[in-house]
């Protein structure tokens, strides 16, 4: 039995990406896709699952950003974390001590980084 493919439309809301997101990752061989007769991008039910993990995201934002935390700096309120991504770019997310703290954030860790419009949010 064939295994399921989705239309690049419904992979990209699963994926919660942008249909011209996924188009360029197709280009840059970040997700595999397949072609039929009329050349549409169908991908396969396992790329989702790859690229989304096992934890599913519950957070409107389009964009994450999985790395691993390489600096955790505290100062008063407010905890400043850098995440080198996995792919070529660096995150730094200013959250709350408290927040920080609840996630256990440590260098060295996995993390996921989080963008919505001009802010970065962690998640782990």
């Amino acid at each position: 039995m064939a295994e399921r493919t989705y239309p690049a439309s419904e992979a990209a809301r699963a994926l919660g990406i942008s249909l011209d997101t996924l188009r360029r990752w197709d280009r840059q061989g970040r997700i595999r896709t397949e072609r039929d007769r009329a050349n549409r991008r169908f991908v396969p039910a396992s790329e989702i699952e790859r690229l989304r993990g096992s934890e599913p995201h519950v957070l409107s934002a389009r964009n994450h950003f999985r790395g691993v935390v390489e600096r955790v700096e505290i100062e008063g309120l407010l905890a400043q974390v850098e995440i080198e991504v996995t792919t070529p770019a660096r995150l730094t997310a200013i959250i709350t001590r408290v927040a920080a703290e609840e996630l256990g954030l440590r260098p060295g860790m996995p993390a996921t980084g989080v963008v919505k419009a001009t802010s970065v949010m962690v998640e782990r």
